[in-house]
Order: C-alpha cells, then structure tokens, then sequence
C-alpha cells in the first residue's frame, strides 16, 4: 500500500511530518493493507495565516483494489487532531465496504432487491453515511 502525502503552502511539509502522517495511516488501516492500492492524504489550512476553529483539514483517499476510490474529510483546531479524525472516518468507511463485500458474498440473489446490483447498493449506502458524518460533525 503506498501513501503519498500532499499539503498546501501553509503547511510546512517536513520528513518529520510525512512519516508520522504515514505511520497514523499504517497503524489506523494495517488489516486492509493487502485491500489497498494507494491512499493520497491532503493537508490543508482553510483559513491561510489567519487563526480560527476547526481550520485544519485532512482529506485521506483510498484506492481499494477492485473498486472505486472511498474519500473522507475531517476539520479540525490542529493538523494532528485532522488527520487522526480523517484514519478513523476512513478505517470506519473500509470497515463498511469491506463487511458489506462479505455479507453479499454469503446471501443468495434472491436476498438483493431487483434491478440493484451489490456495488450499486454499496455506493448508494456509502454515500448515506458520508452524508451523515458530513452533517453530523
């Protein structure tokens, strides 16, 4: 699994960064790392030089193999607070994915609705919760 970590001009980059970035990562999705092709992380300060809540952001995109790309956003007051907000939002959305992947691969089609397919019902039921954590946070 690589993990490519990117940040805005207001966010010093450093090698310090990056690897604790990448290490918050790893620990936060180890058992989905044979899963996972790519996650890109984006670091970014909303509000510039200017100080304010919740201006941090964290955006973590995850590659799964097989499928489409599954994006998480948390904001936070501090960059470390962002992006351990955002693993867990992400962590929780594989958790989904994948527990889901499972459980169509044990019901018989006559448990799907007609005209729905499982990777529809996924995404469909994805986008729900994203929905739900966007206005619930």
């Amino acid at each position: 699994m690589q993990i490519q970590v990117n940040s805005d001009n207001h966010i010093q980059s450093s090698n310090r960064l990056e690897e604790w970035v990448r290490t918050t990562v790893e620990t936060a999705l180890e058992r989905y790392e044979e899963d996972l092709t790519r996650i890109e992380v984006h670091l970014r300060d909303e509000n510039g030089d200017k100080p304010g809540p919740h201006d941090m952001r964290c955006q973590m995109e995850a590659r799964p193999k097989g499928h489409q790309p599954i994006s998480v956003t948390h904001k936070a007051a501090s960059l470390e607070q962002a992006i351990d907000g955002a693993a867990t939002k992400l962590e929780h959305a594989l958790e989904h994915l994948f527990g889901r992947l499972r459980r169509s691969k044990h019901a018989s089609n006559d448990d799907q609705p007609v005209g729905k397919n499982s990777d529809a019902l996924l995404q469909e039921d994805f986008l729900e919760n994203e929905q739900a954590a966007k206005y619930g946070s």
